[in-house]
């Protein structure tokens, strides 16, 4: 690829893309640019019913209403919506004692919680989902570190 690496240019696809669907107001019910609005869609079907190989659990399993609504670990402990999940990645995570970036979550959500096998980090499944999940902090205002709501 003219010099960059696959694993570079997929990172930089990533945050670009982040970064334009971050720029989208608030309430916006569409994404204009019709490739990005077919990863969102994707990323969505990936989280309402890919399994990973796992536990037979799906990403909406425990994030409900396609991750917009607070929901349950396995474990019955109350966790918040995603509303905002990617205005407040990257994140410190004092238990790995190093800050976790939105796909380091996504990728510890499906081995932990899905039991699934977990995806490269670099993958389209990775990528399609940290999309999804972007869409959904349409018109948030980033907060690094801060409270996912």
């Amino acid at each position: 690829m003219n010099g960059i690496s696959r694993k570079s240019f997929a990172r930089w696809t990533l945050a670009a893309t982040c970064l334009v669907a971050l720029a989208v107001p608030a309430g916006a019910a569409t994404v204009s640019d019709p490739q990005l609005a077919k990863v969102v869609a994707h990323g969505k079907a990936l989280f309402t019913q890919a399994k990973f190989k796992g536990n037979g659990r799906v990403c909406e399993s425990c994030h409900l209403g396609g991750g917009l609504e607070p929901g349950r670990r396995p474990d019955g402990q109350p966790i918040p919506s995603l509303a905002n999940a990617a205005a407040v990645f990257p994140r410190y995570k004092a238990r790995a004692g190093r800050v976790f970036t939105l796909a380091d979550q996504v990728r510890a959500c499906i081995g932990g919680a899905l039991e699934g096998q977990v995806p490269d980090e670099d993958s389209g499944e990775v990528t399609s989902l940290v999309v999804y999940l972007t869409s959904l902090s349409q018109g948030k205002a980033i907060d690094m570190g801060g409270k996912p709501q």
